[in-house]
């Protein structure tokens, strides 16, 4: 017998459990709109699975929704696609068996909904899963988009087309100039640090950073960056593929304008 149980997070319970682990609604404007954000996409088939343990109390999440308004620079049409998953928020709850749980989960979904299979960006390093437990679940790379990012697929049906990474070189052809932050309200985290970034490319470096609120999954699909959900462009270049601190942000300036 399990010791833990996974249960649906909807718009009546959501402010109750939080996500990512912010819980606090009044100390949080990153969750007040990711709330918000859940709440429009929850209508369209946006599913957020949370383990709770006996013993730990909420220890994991899944999210994900059918590729059509998957909020990444992908084409996953007919696929179910997962935005991310946490397992084990306290080191003692990992490898508890917690991830391969909320991934069935979201597979036995997508069976039943007749979709051809689930999909899921993956990269080594911070906000996002590391591709190894989707291969021991029976996932296949199909895809690759710069630096290191990869589209994995379980497929149920192997005659339809697999999902693919848009062209986000085209995509980066709109920010050749300036400094540019880009985010969304699908990550709670794309509120922290920005103000202060912001404030810091004014004042250390003389830059006026232009802040890009993607406000739907298209806009979001044509990111030119596979986190999707958050980037930092300087002249054409990504200099941060997902959330960072006004420091590492100060950083990596130090660097490009020598």
């Amino acid at each position: 017998m399990s010791d833990f149980t996974i249960i649906d997070l909807t718009p009546e319970n959501i402010s109750e459990y939080g996500v990512c682990g912010y819980k606090d609604v009044n100390r949080h404007i990153g969750l007040r709109k990711k709330i918000d954000w859940f709440n429009e996409y929850y209508p369209k088939g946006l599913r957020i699975k949370a383990v709770i343990s006996e013993k730990g109390g909420y220890q994991g999440m899944l999210e994900y929704i059918p590729g059509e308004y998957a909020h990444r620079p992908v084409d996953a049409h007919g696929y179910m696609f997962m935005h991310y998953i946490i397992a084990g928020f306290k080191k003692e709850f990992k490898g508890k068996g917690y991830a391969s749980s909320l991934i069935d989960e979201c597979v036995r979904d997508a069976k039943n909904e007749g979709m051809n299979g689930v999909a899921v960006v993956t990269r080594k390093g911070s906000f996002m899963a590391k591709k190894d437990i989707f291969i021991k679940k029976g996932f296949l790379q199909v895809d690759k988009a710069k630096p290191d990012f990869e589209l994995l697929v379980m497929k149920f049906n192997e005659d339809a087309p697999g999902p693919k990474f848009k062209n986000m070189e085209q995509q980066l052809e709109k920010y050749k100039k300036d400094l540019y932050v880009i985010r969304s309200a699908q990550c709670p985290y794309t509120e922290k640090n920005v103000n202060a970034i912001i404030t810091s490319a004014r004042e250390e470096f003389g830059l006026y950073a232009k802040l890009t609120d993607f406000d739907d999954f298209n806009a979001v699909q044509d990111s030119p960056c596979a986190f999707g959900t958050f980037c930092i462009v300087y002249d054409g270049e990504i200099i941060s593929h997902h959330p960072i601190s006004n420091t590492r942000f100060i950083n990596i300036m130090n660097k490009k304008m020598k």
